[in-house]
């Protein structure tokens, strides 16, 4: 898997051949949902299939999870994305409030954010005590170990980008009046504490990621590139769990 600072963040695609891959591997997945979701090839339905996001503020998750499910029926895909838990999520354990959204055989769920958030913010903030964040990764390894041996796809993806990509992405948004939302004082504040938060994102990536439910590090710098890269990566992860197939002509 490596770390962090050994991703290449240059790695681009020329526009052309980016898009043509692209389009190629959203007609891949289109026809590997179908058949998970017993509507095409037979009409038993396949595992589930989640997709994890996770990564730093303007790291493009927003725009990776949009390419990712753009061709699929919206009937057959629910995206849910998570922040800070309720008053009443605070009242369960921790895992607690994730279950309702995992998707069952032949369905597929995408989260922007998820239970790592235990072992980055909650970390790095004070939201949670050393004790409870640190017991937290075995509790993770454990949660993902079960799901995945029921028979779930579990795609984990952390979207990585420079410091200064970072910051380029935040200015873009502060002067755009249709994207200005995107953009918190949180977001700065995270920003100052970016050498802490590193230190976590390589620790969770240290103690999380495994034979069963492996981290996949996106070079995020290249939006084009590391949207190629998500869906090319999905569609892998499926194929390796329920095997290939070409898909249909449009005609």
């Amino acid at each position: 898997m490596g770390r962090l600072d050994e991703l290449d963040l240059s790695a681009t695609l020329p526009k052309k051949e980016a898009k043509k891959r692209l389009k190629e591997e959203q007609r891949r997945l289109l026809d590997l949902r179908l058949r998970l979701g017993g509507l095409k090839g037979g009409s038993e339905i396949g595992p589930p299939l989640c997709v994890v996001f996770e990564g730093w503020d303007a790291s493009g998750k927003g725009g990776a999870i949009k390419r990712l499910v753009k061709q699929l029926d919206p009937r057959h895909v629910r995206v849910r994305s998570f922040s800070a838990p309720s008053k009443d999520e605070l009242r369960h354990h921790w895992l607690w409030r994730f279950w309702p959204h995992l998707p069952g055989w032949g369905g597929m769920a995408v989260f922007d954010r998820s239970w790592y958030g235990r072992v980055l913010v909650e970390r790095v903030e004070g939201f949670a005590e050393p004790d409870a964040w640190e017991r937290a990764y075995a509790e993770i390894r454990q949660f993902e170990s079960m799901l995945v041996l029921e028979g779930t796809i579990l795609v984990k993806f952390w979207m990585h980008i420079s410091e200064e990509e970072q910051l380029r992405r935040f200015e873009s948004r502060k002067d755009d009046s249709l994207k200005s939302w995107k953009l918190t004082d949180e977001d700065w504040r995270n920003r100052e504490k970016r050498t802490e938060y590193a230190d976590a994102v390589e620790d969770m990536l240290d103690r999380t990621s495994t034979s069963r439910a492996p981290w996949h590090l996106i070079e995020g710098d290249s939006k084009r590139y590391a949207r190629l890269r998500v869906v090319e990566t999905v569609n892998q992860a499926i194929e390796a769990a329920v095997g290939g197939g070409e898909p249909t002509s449009d005609s």
